[in-house]
């Protein structure tokens, strides 16, 4: 975000206080599309990202009167985020694995590959690239998985990052140096973008992806949602080399919905 941006933010923010529901309103949707993208690499589902987003605008909305300005406001957002999505408990439409897991089911799924396999859809197997690097991530469990997403993906300052999740420098340090090694451990063995001595496999995981469900080339969950930055996958990806630069390269997911029409579609309800 530009300073003229944050600056803008503040002045909305300091105004929603006060009680301007056009202020409130923009408030959200300046930062919706971040708490999704935020949502999205947690839960690994957009659904369920969008059922999360939506909680979480409604903690920030009614917490808001709570924010005193020690923090820049996004750090006490993502705060408000970070809480909401590690109570998030309820059956989830990707059901988070372990890295012992996944592997054995990746390297079955290669071995069962066949060259007679349906054609490749460019798009499809975009939506497997980022599926897969989706349940790689719900291997780590969530307080380790949100330290990754915030110093590898969304690259937070760690000073930053350690008072979203409430838990002293030193200690985030150590959360965020557990889960790189376990990410790159488990892509240096299986990952031909992370490592370029080990043969990519994503066509090969494709058939068994659209066997599970967990690909739809009919309704394509990920590769069909809207980004906030332009969408360099099929590129950005294939020059990935470290787990990190993988999981940048992905897209930056945008909201699926204005949130912001919402709210103020259930103020003006109110208000009736």
């Amino acid at each position: 975000m530009m300073l003229t941006d944050e600056t803008a933010l503040q002045d909305d923010v300091a105004a929603a206080q006060r009680g301007d529901r056009g202020a409130l309103e923009r408030v959200v949707r300046a930062i919706q599309d971040r708490i999704f993208h935020l949502a999205v690499r947690v839960l690994g589902h957009p659904e369920d990202a969008r059922d999360a987003s939506q909680e979480v605008l409604v903690r920030v909305i009614t917490k808001l009167g709570s924010f005193r300005g020690d923090s820049r406001f996004m750090t006490w957002v993502y705060r408000v985020a970070t809480n909401a999505l590690l109570d998030t408990r309820k059956a989830l439409r990707r059901r988070e694995s372990t890295f012992d897991e996944l592997g054995p089911a990746l390297d079955a799924a290669v071995a069962a590959w066949s060259p007679r396999a349906v054609p490749e859809d460019k798009l499809v197997l975009d939506e497997a690239k980022q599926v897969c690097t989706q349940g790689m991530l719900l291997c780590l469990d969530r307080p380790h998985r949100l330290a990754f997403i915030l110093g590898e993906i969304l690259e937070l300052p760690g000073e930053e990052a350690a008072a979203i999740l409430d838990v002293t420098p030193a200690a985030y340090r150590k959360r965020l140096s557990r889960a790189r090694e376990d990410m790159e451990a488990f892509l240096a063995g299986r990952c031909g973008l992370a490592n370029p001595g080990v043969a990519c496999r994503c066509h090969k995981l494709l058939p068994a992806a659209v066997a599970g469900g967990l690909v739809d080339p009919k309704r394509l969950a990920m590769a069909s949602l809207p980004v906030s930055r332009a969408d360099q996958l099929p590129l950005d990806i294939e020059r990935a080399r470290t787990a990190a630069e993988v999981f940048r390269s992905l897209p930056a997911y945008a909201s699926p919905g204005d949130f912001g029409a919402q709210l103020r579609e259930i103020l003006d309800g109110d208000r009736n």
